[in-house]
């Protein structure tokens, strides 16, 4: 059983959640495009920095330190991944950046003729890499369409993924939508037809446990700082692959395990940072051996976020002229408290602008979905993106949608 998930002792963990204005205290429903840091990860990296700053592969000792510490960092990174291999995980300046370091290798193995598949609800970060590396090899780039439900259209992925497919980019859950898709079921097309899967799980991370082996993936990336860490890009990938590509680095580098795809220094103090906020999540489990309390951490924050994420559809719902974007409360399992919405009465460019004045702190726009709000038809604006972590409260959802009901007249 998950502990008992009491969000203000949690919140009482990220400094940042304090920022008044006046009389308001903030409300961060920004966190799709980054969550706020609990104090010990900014802690972590100030010691790194301050006590054991040094580049790696060094005799002395702040060097073997700073060895250790990425080491430690890649163990505890294979079990937030439910991987079996600390050698499959690989540290990056972001996401992006891994994914196009990724598909320049790839396409060394692909020929003319070939087909990449993409889909329509990706952020672009896992298209422009897939479409620019498939264009340079002189591979077809397909697309698997999303229905109007912004769920993916799987008829049309069992069509698209073909014999002549050689990867699959799928995104875990839409950044812009919230939906959580059946990537398991698309990796077994991918599978079946011999064609490698490549998860964008950045915006599923904060909400639901990772597991690489569940979802048939080859490769999973995600960003820490969308999970309560820095701004470093995280990648897991099948050893034997890592091992086998013939990835872009510098002739001393190292050329065995993760290492061999780092392009050049590593981000050690944002590493530190990174490992304390799996450290974090390990704290709201209950603590103890950290697979089984990341497993509990995560049933915590599930079900406090499921129960947000209705409270705030419901009191949308209820607004005149609101349109969500995407699924309803009917079907709350699959989506993310990641809630978009549009409406005749204001632009989301307008309402952001509004509620900001109020301390209230949200994005509008594609959020870089631009593929995803084309087909829904949101384009050139976008939707006004409400997004939820398990720091936020009822209250706040209360509050937000007082000042719509408001603004909205």
């Amino acid at each position: 059983m998950p502990p008992r998930f009491d969000v203000h002792v949690q919140r009482q963990c990220f400094p940042g959640l304090l920022r008044r204005h006046g009389d308001d205290v903030a409300v961060f429903f920004d966190g799709p495009a980054g969550s706020q840091l609990p104090r010990r990860v900014v802690e972590a990296m100030c010691h790194y920095a301050l006590y054991e700053n040094a580049n790696h592969g060094g005799p002395f000792v702040t060097s073997q330190r700073t060895d250790a510490m990425v080491a430690s960092a890649r163990a505890a990174f294979a079990d937030f991944f439910t991987a079996g291999d600390a050698e499959e995980v690989v540290f990056g300046a972001n996401m992006t950046t891994l994914t196009f370091h990724v598909a320049r290798a790839l396409a060394r193995t692909w020929r003319r003729g070939d087909r990449i598949v993409v889909t329509d609800s990706d952020h672009d970060a896992n298209i422009a890499p897939w479409r620019r590396a498939a264009q340079d090899a002189g591979c077809e780039l397909a697309r698997i369409r999303v229905r109007p439900d912004s769920t993916l259209d799987l008829d049309d992925a069992a069509r698209t993924i073909d014999g002549r497919t050689r990867l699959v980019a799928v995104g875990a859950a839409s950044n812009l939508s919230g939906t959580v898709h059946p990537v398991a079921q698309v990796a077994a097309l991918a599978q079946a037809r011999g064609a490698l899967t490549y998860v964008d799980a950045v915006h599923l991370a904060p909400h639901a446990r990772l597991d690489v082996r569940r979802l048939g993936a080859d490769f999973v990336v995600c960003s820490a700082y969308k999970f309560f860490g820095p701004h470093l890009g995280v990648l897991w990938g099948r050893r034997e692959l890592l091992a086998g590509l013939d990835p872009d680095k510098v002739l001393p580098a190292a050329d065995h395990g993760a290492e061999r795809w780092q392009t050049g220094t590593a981000n050690f103090e944002a590493i530190a940072g990174a490992a304390a906020a799996i450290d974090y999540l390990v704290q709201l489990g209950g603590g103890g051996d950290r697979r089984p309390a990341l497993d509990r951490a995560f049933a915590a924050i599930g079900g406090h976020e499921s129960a947000a994420c209705e409270h705030l559809l419901r009191g949308l719902e209820a607004l005149p002229g609101v349109r969500i974007v995407g699924l309803g409360v009917d079907r709350l399992p699959e989506r993310c408290p990641t809630v978009s919405f549009v409406t005749a009465a204001s632009s989301p460019q307008q309402l952001a602008a509004a509620l900001a004045e109020r301390q209230v702190f949200c994005w509008p726009g594609n959020s870089y979905a631009v593929a995803l709000s084309t087909a829904l038809g949101l384009e050139p604006h976008g939707a006004l993106r409400l997004g939820l972590l398990h720091y936020n409260t009822a209250a706040e959802i209360d509050r937000v949608l007082a000042l719509l009901r408001v603004l909205l007249r």
